[in-house]
């Protein structure tokens, strides 16, 4: 398996342009999410009290529920078939296969079903750290899925 095409010289995306991208996902999300939870739920943000469903740890609110799946597809289907979610438009970065295309869905799914091994034990520690000491920058699911994030190239 090669990491890039030898006509290719790709600059790999740090941890802050990636923070940043996800930043501003989280924000154009919530730009969604807060105005829905507002009028089914009457409060802009839910608190504890607010998950009327919730058994132990685990929330099942339905509302709840229907916002991570949102969230989930909306990563998994942007990077998998054109590369990129709003945030990481924003911020100048792509997610590509080892050999320059796009991902697809197959590892799209790969590589963000394992953010929950990048995000142990807490705060995505285990994602932090490899990206900070991989040459690629590459976390967990991206190593595993055989992608990686890169900054894209801006034709002026």
């Amino acid at each position: 398996m090669k990491s890039e095409p030898e006509n290719q010289t790709f600059r790999y995306a740090g941890l802050w342009r990636r923070f940043l991208s996800l930043f501003v996902d989280f924000v154009f999300l919530s730009l969604f999410f807060f105005p829905i939870t507002k009028a089914i739920k009457g409060t802009w943000m839910m608190g504890v009290s607010d998950h009327r469903w919730s058994s132990g740890i685990f929330i099942t609110d339905p509302l709840c529920i229907a916002f991570t799946i949102i969230i989930v597809f909306y990563f998994i289907l942007l990077e998998g078939l054109i590369g990129v979610t709003l945030g990481k438009r924003v911020v100048g970065i792509r997610v590509i296969s080892l050999d320059g295309s796009k991902p697809g869905l197959a590892k799209s799914i790969i590589r963000n079903v394992l953010r929950i091994v990048d995000s142990l034990p807490v705060l995505n520690i285990a994602g932090i750290i490899l990206i900070l000491r991989s040459g690629e920058c590459a976390r967990f699911g991206d190593r595993i899925a055989g992608t990686r994030v890169i900054v894209e190239r801006r034709d002026s």
